[in-house]
């Protein structure tokens, strides 16, 4: 399988509005050619999100969930286009799922990685290159090291990054994906919060 670079899956995703996974399994599957990967998105119906992307999702539904032993609760605002998607049974049903999620054990910071803030990310890169440097790895492959520690980093605390805790084969976004080219908008959570008894939320 050839290896893609962070910089072509960038790429493919500015330009076709995608998920990043949707975009990097893409290039994979067509050997890292951009634009058949362009096309492959297309013909799954995912790069059509690109004509969404800049549209605004101000319509939708706030969503909640409580588990079952009343511990842990969950509020999530889902967003669409227009009144008439926030009803269908789809959106519904991924806002549940996304409230659901957020109340599982992978308990998320952020919804997406412009979250994050610079300092964090930050301070993440120096203990991953200082952890490197200890177990005495070489200079060159120092940067892979870290960029695979971050996307680990991002999987624990960025929502859109984690496997769907119902169906570990695809993450939050690719959700979000496949919900939006079955409705035809944009699709996007806005925010969320976890409660869980005894603690403070952020």
């Amino acid at each position: 399988m050839a290896e893609i670079s962070a910089q072509l899956v960038k790429e493919l995703r500015e330009r076709s509005g995608a998920g990043m996974m949707a975009c990097k399994k893409a290039l994979q599957e067509t050997g890292g050619d951009l634009d058949k990967a362009f096309d492959l998105l297309r013909q799954k119906g995912q790069a059509s999100v690109a004509k969404r992307s800049g549209r605004a999702a101000n319509q939708g539904v706030i969503e909640s969930y409580i588990h079952f032993n009343n511990t842990v609760g969950t509020l999530v605002e889902v967003n669409c286009e227009t009144d008439f998607v926030a009803n269908t049974s789809e959106f519904r049903q991924l806002a549940r799922d996304v409230a659901l999620h957020v109340a599982s054990p992978l308990t998320p910071s952020y919804v997406s990685r412009d979250e994050i803030p610079e300092d964090v990310l930050a301070s993440e890169r120096h203990i991953y290159e200082i952890q490197a440097k200890e177990i005495g790895k070489p200079d060159n492959v120092i940067p892979n090291i870290v960029e695979g520690k971050l996307k680990a980093f991002f999987e624990q605390t960025v929502l859109l990054d984690q496997p769907f805790v119902k169906d570990e084969s695809m993450t939050i976004q690719q959700l979000l994906d496949e919900v939006s080219a079955k409705v035809g908008e944009k699709v996007v959570v806005r925010r969320f919060v976890r409660y869980r008894l005894g603690e403070e939320t952020e």
